[in-house]
């Protein structure tokens, strides 16, 4: 078994074609999503864990390294090997929380 990633089958104007409009629409949806934040409290984004990790995988995304998607899931992951003893919550963040403490306001 190899390690090495498939060659995609679409060439690369064929993958623009096919997927740059609704990619197009992901963007401007988080561009909106940032725009509303920073309407409310701007000052949420460096105290809540969720958004430091949402800004950090923004730097991943746009940067040339490879493995983009692997790095930004590790982002969004809990690394931890054991399993919880009792449920801590209710519902999902959405992000792994390093210092165990969530901050809302």
């Amino acid at each position: 078994m190899t390690n090495h990633p498939q060659k995609s089958p679409l060439g690369p104007t064929a993958m623009i074609d096919e997927y740059f409009i609704e990619n197009r629409t992901r963007l401007l949806e988080i561009a909106a999503f940032l725009d509303r934040l920073d309407r409310t409290d701007p000052s949420i984004a460096g105290r809540d864990f969720r958004l430091r990790v949402f800004r950090e995988a923004l730097r991943v995304l746009s940067s040339e390294q490879p493995d983009r998607l692997l790095h930004i899931q590790m982002l969004l992951s809990d690394p931890s090997l054991e399993p919880l003893k009792a449920l801590d919550r209710k519902s999902a963040q959405g992000a792994y929380d390093p210092s165990g403490r969530e901050v809302r306001p």
